[in-house]
């Protein structure tokens, strides 16, 4: 096997599924949006901003808002915005696949390393994010070099791989607090591959480095910790994707596989695809906080053992596979998985493979709305909804609106008080309303409430779309329904 196929066929592949369908028909979603948002305040306003709200994603603002003075003057007007949201994810997953795939040739081979890489990008989770405009993809790639860091440096110790892994570490967990998670996940390889205490030594100065690099963040964020108090329980179906992967990395474990090098695939494969999840499981059970994408390095480890599980199983008699039976069986190997995988695959490029649509939400308020009519957003934070599309609510009040985003240095906007907007909401003849689809819990806050009270005392519903994501309701006073009615 040529060397450069290890990295390049894994790499090409991630590339070309990274680049297929990345515009998914200009939909963004809600997370997408304050990405867009954010990186295009500038660096005065963006420090500001927070201080009050979202500090843990403040590095990855800042890297985008650098990324989009660059795209905007370079790519941005043949490619559109969108694509320049994604293209670092798809980048940052690109070079991860590129790095699993060295892992697996490190720990156990050539032909480990290819199949470990070029699992990995199919993975779907993995595809998903590489298509998202936030800081998961570029996690998981630091997380996979300094994984590969940490085997070198277990083979050959040298200050300068130590040095080189504790800054990615560093560097991953600025951009997310639970790439630290990881961290246990190294250790245990460390320890179970029983290496010399000058390695452990080594591993845990680093180990600490990154911790004490990462303390300030995290006890400022502690702050802002009603971020994520929308976190209830796990997601069912992100559970049973966890549970299955884990069943299958374990399976695979059960293959003969011959590691070479200290660290073995086991040591390392098995913390890294379990210790993660795990760890934030219990975490939850202090505070909830379990969500899939907080770890999504996981399936690194499922990559690297199910790579070497099947260069084991699929390597017929011969050299190198190069008989008639081994070639047919690669081939039936190859259409089963892209059988079992295009449907996940061409729904996680449609816009219903997210919670919302911003674009269609924007459109949708656009084709119902008429000059002078006033605007609610229930709740308050689904305000992000204009955030890339600003000019699809020009002529609309928004009624609620005491500070914009920008200038209160917050995701939402700062909204008046109950009463206020009751009194604005009775100045208008209609209202359209940019809510959450039926069934979705709602704020009790008095802001809300009066939003609640006066619709329903004041106004009749002329109009109402549902779209992915939210409910477009036109409001008005009788006999003031237009061409809304």
């Amino acid at each position: 096997m040529v060397q450069g196929a290890v990295v390049l066929m894994p790499s090409g592949l991630m590339l070309f599924l990274g680049a297929w369908g990345i515009r998914r028909q200009d939909a963004v979603w809600r997370d997408e949006a304050v990405t867009y948002d954010m990186a295009h305040r500038g660096l005065a306003d963006l420090w500001p901003t927070l201080m009050h709200v979202d500090v843990v994603h403040g590095l990855y603002y800042a890297l985008m808002h650098l990324w989009f003075r660059i795209y905007d003057v370079t790519l941005g007007g043949v490619f559109g915005e969108v694509v320049g949201l994604r293209l670092p994810s798809v980048a940052a997953m690109t070079a991860a696949a590129a790095g699993v795939a060295l892992l697996g040739e490190r720990l156990v081979g050539r032909r480990a390393g290819l199949l470990a890489g070029c699992t990995f990008a199919l993975i779907p989770v993995v595809q998903q994010y590489a298509q998202e405009g936030r800081s998961y993809a570029m996690v998981c790639a630091l997380v996979v070099w300094a994984s590969l860091l940490l085997v070198l440096a277990a083979a050959r110790p040298r200050g300068k791989l130590w040095l080189g892994y504790t800054a990615l570490m560093l560097f991953a967990c600025l951009l997310h607090e639970f790439a630290s998670l990881a961290l246990p996940a190294h250790g245990a390889a460390v320890i179970l591959a029983r290496l010399p205490r000058r390695v452990l030594r080594s591993w845990l100065l680093a180990a600490v480095t990154v911790l004490a690099g990462l303390a300030p963040l995290a006890v400022f964020s502690t702050r802002q910790s009603a971020q994520i108090s929308w976190l209830m329980w796990p997601d069912p179906v992100q559970l049973l994707t966890f549970a299955v992967l884990a069943v299958l990395g374990i399976a695979c474990t059960r293959v003969r596989i011959r590691s070479r090098g200290p660290i073995g695939l086991r040591a390392l494969g098995l913390p890294l695809l379990l210790l993660p999840t795990l760890l934030l499981l219990l975490l939850s059970h202090v505070e909830p906080a379990y969500v899939d994408r907080y770890v999504l390095y996981y399936v690194v480890g499922f990559a690297l053992l199910a790579g070497a599980a099947l260069a084991r199983l699929l390597r017929p008699p011969g050299e190198l596979g190069q008989t008639r039976a081994g070639r047919l069986r690669w081939m039936m190997t190859v259409v089963l998985i892209v059988a079992v995988l295009l449907p996940v695959n061409v729904h996680l490029r449609s816009p219903d493979s997210r919670v919302d649509d911003v674009t269609a939400i924007a459109h949708a308020i656009r084709e119902v709305a008429e000059p002078g009519d006033g605007l609610l957003f229930m709740p308050s934070r689904r305000r992000i909804w204009r955030a890339t599309l600003p000019r699809d609510f020009r002529g609309l009040h928004d009624l609620a609106l005491a500070e914009s985003p920008l200038a209160s240095h917050t995701l939402y906007g700062t909204e008046r008080s109950g009463e206020a907007i009751r009194s604005r909401m009775l100045s208008v003849r209609r209202i359209v309303v940019a809510g959450d689809p039926d069934g979705q819990p709602v704020d009790d806050n008095d802001q809300e409430i009066a939003k609640r009270t006066t619709l329903h005392e004041a106004f009749g519903i002329c109009r109402s779309t549902q779209v992915r994501g939210a409910r477009i309701t036109v409001y008005a006073r009788a006999g003031a329904c237009g061409g809304g009615g």
